[in-house]
């Protein structure tokens, strides 16, 4: 089955009800999709599948071939995720950092559909669990991105 992530294609021999997460780290050795709960609750797994924040842990390779996934690794090309990122890094969001990839992913969603979001948008926007508890950096990077 053909995958187009990050731009480029890729064949892989996978059962079609593979969760797409282990196809991207086990398979394609893209390690920056975190795991996390396994149950699409935490949001470490997020990646963007057509533009929409999902849980990759969830997600079946099958349902997704032919669309565009798009993972942290690529992030930074796009130009939202790109000012995600530099709002993350000046805003020093992360802590133990292990949610943050998934973090970065819905936040670049958001932005994508609604380039300013108010207070309720990136509550509603933001659902992945931190254990730091970074949420107020992570709300302010957020608009700080949405500025920018």
């Amino acid at each position: 089955m053909e995958l187009t992530i990050n731009g480029s294609a890729h064949q892989v021999d996978v059962e079609p009800d593979t969760p797409l997460l282990w196809v991207l780290r086990d398979t394609l050795g893209m390690t920056g999709t975190k795991y996390g709960c396994g149950v699409a609750q935490c949001g470490a797994c997020t990646v963007l599948i057509d533009g929409q924040a999902t849980r990759s842990c969830v997600t079946s390779v099958d349902s997704v071939a032919g669309m565009a996934i798009t993972t942290i690794e690529a992030i930074e090309q796009d130009a939202e995720g790109r000012k995600v990122v530099e709002a993350w890094v000046a805003n020093q969001v992360p802590q133990c950092g292990y949610c943050q990839s998934g973090q970065v992913m819905a936040a670049t969603a958001l932005l994508k559909q609604t380039p300013h979001p108010n207070e309720d948008d990136i509550a509603d926007a933001m659902m992945n669990l931190c254990r730091c508890g970074t949420y107020n950096a992570i709300s302010a990077a957020v608009r700080q991105a949405a500025q920018a």
